[in-house]
């Protein structure tokens, strides 16, 4: 028998047994839209089916270099050297999803938050120095924040460049304003938006970007309520003050504005709590609510982009609940929130836990990418994930919904050491490890053959899920080999980034 993951009306993952293959649940709205506007026109992918690619992006320059990561608190770990990122070659500098359809620009300004703890925040060295487009940022100027005052004569936009802020990484004071520690995934992200808007409209794309994450924090020190404690605690009511001002800034220059997307990019420290999809739910519903309050933008709701962990926590043999939610998380919101897959094949630094500085740009490519395919396009793009797994005799097939197919494995990897033969790929009957002799590709299926018979309960499947005590050379503590072909080039980079497989655990009928 077959196991298909289904969305039951409450918005339940259910466990269902098929004869055939559910396909992939598609986007619940058109996302925002401008008060008083219609939505702009979208079209939608087909779950599993080929993209078109983009236009040359030109030729490879050296993306990576050494650098330094935030020192961690809380639950995050401490400062490491920093790896070197990849080298940058030419190719497509398109995105992936179904071609046709017009850019949908509902405002001349269009926010977008980014919330979260160290990896939302950046590492040096500092490269983005300059904005080819015409994205922007909020500048303080000469303003004392808090007290949060929107209204300070100081307060302007300015070109997005790096640093969001000034990065002084000894004041041990993670809260906003003195929370930026490097380059951020932001210009990249926004240059890519720009980039891939201009090459299908010949239209500029204007992006106004919030970064408000803590390093080291918890969900209960971002979220709506915290407590500012001085050091910590800024980050939710940061958003709302740069909301406000910014609105107020659009009007003085004639210009609409409101807020296209939220990235979060956090779960490490929270990875054990078994709280953390609802909290992530209740955070997007309070962003939602507050920050459409101070806009005035009617219409859709507000997506939020969610990226896997995989640095926590450090010890070998756990199954990070975080990372579990932050998959699950998009299959029971549905183009409300969306999971953007993970992270583990990024240029990461010597601790496990960071990424470079190279490493956050590519980061912000991809965030481009998906947002331009989702918010710009208004396509369904999902992440390279499972749909559903059955099995027969030693043998279980996990099919998967392959935003450009055909699968491949990324042989530059080194073998997970848990599972040496499963390349990422995990199983166990009752917490228990199965051994795996081989695994195939088969279409956009993956066969994995198991060393015994399987008993006739309690088997899981999983992938890229179980943390080592040491990470992987330049990378993370879990990670996996599947990823697709996606064509996409990043536009600063010019590194190439397929789309790799989400970390999952799921049951085997």
């Amino acid at each position: 028998m077959r196991m298909t993951l289904m969305k039951s009306p409450t918005g339940t993952v259910l466990l269902a047994l098929a004869l055939a293959l559910a396909g992939c649940a598609s986007s619940g709205d058109d996302g925002p839209s401008q008060g008083g506007g219609a939505p702009g026109a979208s079209s939608s992918a087909a779950a599993g089916s080929t993209s078109g690619t983009g236009s040359t992006s030109g030729t490879g320059s050296a993306a990576g270099s050494t650098s330094a990561a935030p020192g961690g608190t809380g639950g995050e770990g401490g400062a490491g050297a920093g790896g070197a990122g990849g080298e940058g070659g030419a190719g497509v500098g398109g995105a992936g999803g179904s071609a046709g359809g017009e850019p949908r620009i509902p405002w001349d300004w269009v926010g977008i938050v980014g919330t979260g703890q160290s990896l939302s925040v950046g590492a040096t060295p500092i490269t983005t120095t300059t904005q080819p487009f015409k994205n922007l940022k909020l500048d303080l100027g000469s303003a004392s924040v808090p007290p949060w005052g929107p209204d300070h004569s100081a307060l302007s936009m300015v070109p997005l460049v790096e640093p969001i802020r000034s990065v002084d990484i000894m004041t041990g004071r993670p809260a906003y304003p003195a929370n930026i520690y490097g380059e951020t995934p932001h210009s990249a992200m926004a240059n890519q938006i720009s980039f891939l808007v201009q090459e299908a409209a010949g239209r500029d794309y204007v992006s106004v970007h919030t970064v408000v994450g803590e390093s080291g924090q918890a969900m209960s020190v971002i979220e709506k309520g915290a407590t500012d404690s001085g050091t910590t605690g800024r980050a939710y009511a940061a958003t709302l003050f740069e909301a406000e001002a910014i609105a107020r800034l659009a009007r003085a220059a004639g210009k609409t504005y409101g807020i296209g997307a939220i990235f979060m990019t956090h779960g490490e420290t929270d990875w054990a709590s078994a709280t953390y999809q609802d909290d992530l739910v209740q955070l997007w519903n309070d962003y939602n609510a507050d920050l459409a309050a101070l806009t005035g933008q009617t219409g859709g709701k507000i997506p939020m982009f969610v990226s896997q962990q995989h640095g926590f926590p450090f010890s070998a043999n756990q199954r990070p609940a975080s990372t579990l939610a932050q998959w699950r998380v998009g299959l029971e919101h549905p183009g409300d929130i969306v999971c953007t897959g993970p992270k583990y094949h990024l240029p990461a630094a010597s601790d496990g836990l960071h990424l470079t500085a190279a490493g956050y740009k590519q980061l912000g490519e991809k965030y481009g990418q998906i947002y331009y395919e989702k918010v710009v396009m208004g396509r369904d793009w999902q992440p390279l994930q499972p749909t559903g797994a059955e099995r027969s005799g030693r043998v279980i097939t996990v099919h998967f919904h392959v935003p450009v197919p055909p699968l491949v494995w990324d042989d530059g990897m080194p073998a997970p050491r848990l599972w040496p033969d499963g390349r990422g790929f995990e199983v166990r009957q009752a917490n228990t490890k199965v051994d795996i002799t081989s695994v195939e590709i088969s279409g956009s299926s993956v066969r994995i053959t198991c060393a015994s018979d399987l008993p006739a309960s309690d088997v899981t499947v999983g992938y890229a899920l179980t943390t080592d005590s040491t990470p992987m050379p330049g990378g993370f503590r879990a990670w996996g080999h599947l990823r697709d072909s996606d064509p996409f080039v990043g536009w600063a980079t010019h590194v190439a980034q397929p789309n790799y497989a989400v970390a999952f655990e799921m049951p085997v009928p």
